[in-house]
C-alpha cells in the first residue's frame, strides 16, 4: 500500500484556523451498531427507559484473529480491546479506506479510556489473592478443632493455583491489560504508523481527546487522526464509588432522559463505544472523502476548586467558555441552531448549562435552538459521552435532521420557560439557516474534575462556496513564498521553541531536582534489594525460574512517598490517605516545580494544561477493587476440598477470619476515594489545589507517556489553547504486581539493569516522577520568566508491528518527525539520552536506528550517550520525564553524564557508525561557536509506541536570575 504524500510544511501554523472534517464514524451502543444504527436509535420517538441493564452493551463476538492478534496473546487483552478494535475497523470503512490507501505513516490514534479494565482487575486479584490465600491458612492453622490444621500449607498453594486458573493468567498480561496497548493494537492492526496514546480525563476524555487530535492536525504534525472512547462498568467498585459522591447508577424511570443522567439521586452509568476518523478539511475534500460534519471550533476550560473532585456548577464559566470559542471560531452564536449536552446527570450542572449557554444566546428568539443530549438513550458513558454527543451532531448535520429528546428531572421543559432553548418531541426536519447559511451545532460537556467544553459543528456542503473557499483542496507539494499551492496564506516559519521555566523531579534517594543532579554526576545507582514493606518476599519471591505467580528478582529502586502534602495545601489527613501514593508524590514534586518558577501568581486566571503520563489504572484502583472482591477469592476457596467437607458453621468461621486478615474492604466509601483512584485525578489534583485553571489529563504510552504528556503539551502551547502547562510522567513500578507480571514474560534483570552492556539481561524496576512547567518562549520572556532550556522538537510513531520487539524503522520515524520541525540537523546534537532498555536486542535496535539518524557527515566529534536507567532502574511511564530531566540538568552544567554499571559495550552496537560514546564518569560538555548545547531525548514504549524530544541550550545573555 502506497501512501499519499504528506501534506505541505508540517509544523507550520496556519494564520486561519482550518476546519477539521469528520470522515468516519462508527458506535458500539445498547441497541445500535455503527453509523447507521446509531442514526437510527437516536430518531426513535418513543426511548426506551433508562436502566442499568438498559444501558448495559450486550456481548459482541468479534474474532481477533482477523486483526493479526496472535493465540498466545488473546487470552491477555482486556474486553475493551477487542471492542475498540471492531470499532476502528467499522470507522475505517464507513470513512472508505477498507479499500483505498490512507496516509499511514502521519495516522495517529488516540484512544480514551476511564477508570480500570477487566484484564487490569483480574491480574490484581490474582497477586493479591496470594495474601488472601496466606490468611486462609493461617485461619485454618489456628482452627481451634484441628481439623484442617494439616491441610493449611496445602490449601493456600492450592488457592493461588485455582486462582490462576480462575482469573486466567498469561505471560502477556502485563502488556495485554494496559490502555495503552488498545491504540497500539489498533494501528498494528491497520497499519497506521503515527503517533498513539491512551488518554483519561474523568467524563472529559473524550473532549480531551479531540482536542489534542485537533491540534495535531492544525499543527501539520500528522494527516488522519483516529479517535476512539469507550466506557464499560468492569468493576463493582465504580458504582460504589460515584454512589459515594452522590452519582450512583440509579434507574431513570420512564420519564428519564439522558440529561437523566444528572438527576440529583444519582445517573445511569452506560455502556459504548465510538470512533472519529478526522482530518484537515481541505485534505479530506482533495481526497474525495464524504464529510459529515467540521469541527468548526473547540475549546476547553477548568474551573479549579481545591476539594474532593466535583463537577463545576458555574453558569459564569460556562458561558465563559463557550464565547471563546465561538470568538476564536469566528462563529455567532446566533447561526447556531442546534445544541448538544454532553453525558447528563447532575441537575445543578444542567442548571449551570442553561444558564450559561442562555446568555451566550441571549438575542435569539425564545425557542429557536433546539437542546438535545445523547444521554436520553444510551445513559452518562462517561469517557465515551463526548464523543457520543460529537457523533451525534455529525449526524444530525449530515442528514438535516433534529432527532428527538425526551426530558429527565434535572432538565425537564419547565426549566426551558423564557430561554432559547426547546426540545424536539419528535424527529424533524433540520431547515436551512437563514440567507441558506450552514447548519451549525454546538456541544457542551463539563467533567466531575471540573473541566468544562464547548465544541462548534458545522454541515459540509461541497456546493456551497464557503466548504471550499479559504480551505480548498490543497495539492501535493511544497509551500513558497508563504502561500500553500491551494492558496491558503501559511506561516512558514518554524514552530515556536518551548520554554522549560520550572521542573522538579523524584526518584529513589532524590526527593528533588538537585539531589537527583548530584545522584547523576556521582555516577552511582539507586538500585538495591526492596525493604519488606514493598516486596513480601514470602509471597513473591522465587528466584529460580519464571512462573506466572512470582518475580526471580528483589532489587528495584523506589522512591519515598511524602508523610503529608506540602505545606500550605488544604489538604485533610483523610483525604491524604486516600490519595494514590502517585498522587502524593506529583503534589511534591509540582511543589518544586512551581516554586523553582517562583512566579505563580503569573498564572492565575490563565488557559493552561496539566498533563501527566501514568498508567491509567492507578494502585488504588486496582487495590481497591481487590478489597471489594472478597466474594470471588471466597468462591475460589469455597472450591477447594478441604473446606468443602467442613459443616458449614467451621467453613463459614475460618472464611471470616481469613477476609478480616486480608483486608477485605465491603462498606461505603468516602467521596475521596473515587479521586484516588482516577488516574485522571493526578493531574486535577494539581490543577484544583493550586487553582490552576488549566485542564488535567492523564497521558498513557507505555513507557514512553511522559514524552507523549509533552507532546500533548506542546501541541497544546503552539495551537494556542494553553499559556502554560505542567507536563511529565510519575509512576510506582516497584510493587508486586508489576513485578510479578514483568518476571512471567522474562523482563526483568536477575542483577541489575545495565544498559548497552553485553551483560545486558533485562531492567529493573524503578519508582519516580518528573515535571515540567513549560510556556512559549514568547510569553516566557514577556513574562520575565527564568528558562532553563528550550524544547525545540517532538515526534512520535508506532512500529506497527510487534507489541515487544523494538523497531528500527519506528523508532527512525520518530527521531526524522522531531527534526522536521527544526532548523539543524542531527550533526549539530552532542548528546543523546537514551531509553536504555538495558536488554542486547532493544540496546543494539536503538543505536542501529540512531546511526541511521545521527551518523551525519558534519558531526566532527561524537555523540555522546547515556541514559537514567542505568542509575534509577526503569520507571515506567516517568521514564521518559527522568531521561528529559537528566539531559536538561546536564547541558545547564555543561557536562555530560556517566552511565553507571556499564563494563564492556555490547560489540554489536552501532557506535562506531555514528560515531558515538558510552561515558562513565563525567565528561566536560565544551561550547560549539556558534551554536547551543543540544540534546536528544528517546524513550520508547511496549506496543510499538516511539517519542522522541529535541532540547536546546537557552543563550546565557538571555537567563534570568536564579535560572540554576
Amino acid at each position: 500500500m502506497t501512501n499519499p504524500e504528506p501534506d505541505p510544511t508540517p509544523g507550520a501554523a496556519r494564520t486561519a484556523r482550518e476546519p477539521i472534517a469528520i470522515v468516519g464514524i462508527a458506535g458500539l451502543y445498547p441497541g445500535a451498531r455503527g453509523a447507521d444504527g446509531y442514526w437510527g436509535l437516536l430518531r426513535e420517538t418513543r426511548a426506551r427507559a433508562l436502566s442499568p441493564g438498559a444501558c448495559a452493551l450486550a456481548d459482541l463476538e468479534v474474532d481477533v484473529a482477523r486483526f493479526g492478534i496472535p493465540p498466545a496473546q488473546r487470552r491477555s487483552m482486556t474486553r475493551m480491546q477487542v471492542l475498540m478494535l471492531e470499532a476502528a475497523r467499522q470507522c475505517l470503512t464507513d470513512a472508505g479506506y477498507a479499500g483505498r490507501p490512507l496516509a499511514t505513516d502521519r495516522t495517529d490514534v488516540i484512544v480514551g479510556t476511564c477508570f480500570g479494565l477487566d484484564r487490569q482487575y483480574a491480574n490484581a486479584l490474582r497477586v493479591e489473592g496470594a495474601r488472601y490465600a496466606r490468611e486462609l491458612g493461617r485461619a485454618m492453622a489456628g482452627d481451634p478443632g484441628g481439623h484442617v490444621r494439616p491441610h493449611a500449607r496445602r490449601a493456600a498453594r492450592d488457592l493461588r493455583a485455582r486462582l490462576v486458573k480462575r482469573l486466567g493468567a498469561a505471560p502477556h498480561d502485563r502488556v495485554g491489560e494496559m490502555a495503552s496497548t488498545i491504540p497500539a493494537r489498533i494501528a498494528g492492526a491497520f497499519r497506521l504508523r503515527g503517533r498513539t496514546m491512551a488518554v483519561e480525563s474523568a467524563d472529559a476524555t473524550s473532549f480531551v481527546a479531540l482536542e489534542h487530535a485537533v491540534n495535531a492536525l492544525r499543527g501539520h504534525v500528522c494527516d488522519a487522526v483516529l479517535v476512539l472512547a469507550g466506557q464499560r462498568r468492569e468493576s463493582p467498585l465504580l458504582a460504589d464509588a460515584l454512589a459515594a459522591k452522590g452519582l450512583g447508577m440509579v434507574p431513570g424511570g420512564p420519564s428519564g432522559g439522558p440529561c437523566d443522567a444528572l438527576g440529583e439521586a444519582g445517573f445511569v452509568l452506560g455502556e459504548g463505544v465510538g470512533a472519529l476518523l478526522l482530518k484537515r478539511r481541505s485534505s479530506a475534500v482533495r481526497d474525495g472523502d464524504r464529510v459529515y460534519a467540521s469541527i468548526r471550533e473547540s475549546r476547553l476550560a477548568h474551573d479549579a476548586r481545591p476539594g474532593v473532585l466535583r463537577y463545576s456548577t458555574s453558569a459564569e464559566e460556562r458561558h465563559r467558555v463557550a464565547l471563546a470559542c465561538h470568538e476564536a471560531g469566528g462563529v455567532a452564536p446566533g447561526s447556531v441552531q442546534y445544541v448538544e449536552f454532553s453525558g447528563g446527570g447532575v441537575a445543578a450542572v444542567a442548571e449551570a448549562a442553561v444558564g450559561g449557554l442562555g446568555r451566550l444566546f441571549g438575542d435569539v428568539p425564545r425557542g429557536s435552538v433546539v437542546l438535545g443530549c445523547a444521554g436520553d438513550r444510551l445513559g452518562n458513558t462517561f469517557a465515551n459521552a463526548g464523543l457520543a454527543s460529537v457523533s451525534k451532531a455529525a449526524l444530525a448535520l449530515y442528514h438535516r435532521g433534529l432527532p428527538p429528546h425526551r426530558p429527565g428531572p434535572d432538565l425537564s421543559e419547565a426549566g426551558l420557560v423564557g430561554t432559547a432553548f426547546r426540545f424536539a418531541r419528535s424527529a424533524e426536519r433540520w431547515a436551512a439557516g437563514p440567507g441558506d447559511a450552514p447548519r451549525r451545532v454546538a456541544v457542551s460537556g463539563a467533567s466531575l474534575a471540573g473541566t468544562l467544553c464547548h465544541l462548534i459543528l458545522e454541515e459540509h456542503d461541497s456546493r456551497r462556496p464557503a466548504a471550499l473557499g479559504a480551505q480548498a483542496p490543497a495539492q501535493d507539494g511544497t509551500a513558497q513564498d508563504g502561500i500553500e499551492q491551494d492558496g491558503t496564506a501559511q506561516v512558514v516559519s518554524r514552530p515556536e521553541a518551548i520554554a522549560v521555566v520550572g521542573f522538579g523531579g523524584r526518584f529513589a534517594g532524590c526527593a528533588d531536582a538537585d539531589a537527583f543532579w548530584r545522584t547523576v554526576r556521582s555516577g552511582e545507582d539507586r538500585i538495591g534489594p526492596l525493604p519488606g514493606s514493598v516486596l513480601d518476599r514470602e509471597l513473591y519471591f522465587a528466584p529460580d525460574g519464571i512462573s506466572l505467580t512470582h518475580t526471580y528478582t528483589e532489587l528495584g529502586a523506589p522512591v519515598r512517598v511524602p508523610d503529608g502534602p506540602p505545606a500550605g495545601l488544604p489538604i485533610t489527613p483523610r483525604r491524604y490517605a486516600a490519595m494514590d501514593a502517585a498522587q502524593r508524590v506529583v503534589l511534591a514534586v509540582a511543589q518544586e516545580t512551581l516554586g523553582r518558577h517562583g512566579r505563580r501568581h503569573s498564572l492565575a486566571g490563565r488557559p493552561g494544561l496539566v498533563a501527566i503520563g501514568s498508567n491509567l489504572s492507578l494502585g488504588t484502583d486496582r487495590r481497591l477493587d481487590a478489597g471489594r472482591s472478597a466474594a470471588e477469592l471466597e468462591a475460589a476457596a469455597a472450591e477447594l476440598d478441604v473446606l468443602a467437607d467442613l459443616p458449614g458453621p467451621d467453613r463459614a468461621r475460618i472464611l471470616d477470619e481469613a477476609r478480616r486478615g486480608y483486608g477485605a474492604r465491603a462498606g461505603p466509601l468516602s467521596p475521596a476515594d473515587l479521586d484516588g483512584a482516577l488516574a485522571g485525578g493526578v493531574a486535577a489534583l494539581v490543577a484544583n489545589e493550586y487553582r490552576l485553571a488549566a485542564v488535567p489529563v492523564a497521558v498513557e504510552a507505555a513507557c514512553a507517556s511522559s514524552l507523549a504528556a509533552l507532546d500533548a503539551a506542546i501541541g497544546a502551547l503552539r495551537s494556542g489553547g494553553a499559556d502554560y502547562a505542567i507536563a511529565g510522567g510519575v509512576e510506582l513500578a516497584c510493587n508486586p504486581r508489576d513485578m510479578v507480571l514483568c518476571s512471567a514474560l522474562g523482563l526483568l534483570s536477575r542483577t541489575r539493569i545495565t544498559p548497552f552492556d553485553e551483560a545486558a539481561d533485562g531492567f529493573s524496576p524503578g519508582d519516580g516522577c518528573a515535571l515540567f512547567l513549560l510556556k512559549r518562549l514568547s510569553d516566557a520572556r514577556a513574562d520575565g520568566d527564568p528558562v532553563f532550556g528550550l524544547l525545540r522538537g517532538a515526534g512520535g510513531s508506532n512500529d506497527a508491528r510487534s507489541l515487544i520487539a523494538p523497531d528500527v524503522d519506528g523508532q527512525v520515524r520518530a527521531m526524522q518527525q522531531a527534526f522536521g520541525q527544526v532548523e539543524f540537523d542531527p550533526a549539530a546534537v552532542d548528546y543523546l539520552e537514551a531509553h536504555g532498555t538495558g536488554t542486547r536486542v532493544g540496546d543494539q535496535v536503538e543505536t542501529t536506528a540512531t546511526a541511521q539518524v545521527y551518523a551525519k557527515p558534519g558531526r566532527h566529534r561524537p555523540l555522546m550517550i547515556g541514559t537514567a536507567k542505568s542509575q534509577f532502574g526503569h520507571t515506567f511511564a516517568a521514564a521518559g520525564g527522568a531521561g528529559l530531566l537528566r539531559a536538561l540538568l546536564s547541558i545547564r552544567a555543561r557536562t555530560f553524564p556517566p552511565n553507571a554499571n556499564l563494563g564492556t559495550p555490547g560489540p554489536e552496537l552501532a557506535l562506531d557508525d555514528i560515531p558515538a560514546r558510552l561515558p562513565t564518569e563525567p565528561v566536560p560538555w565544551p561550547a560549539v561557536p556558534g551554536r547551543p548545547r543540544r540534546a536528544g531525548v528517546s524513550s520508547f514504549g511496549t506496543g510499538g509506541i516511539n517519542y522522541h524530544v529535541l532540547l536546546e541550550e537557552h543563550p546565557a545573555e538571555e537567563r534570568q536570575d536564579g535560572a540554576r
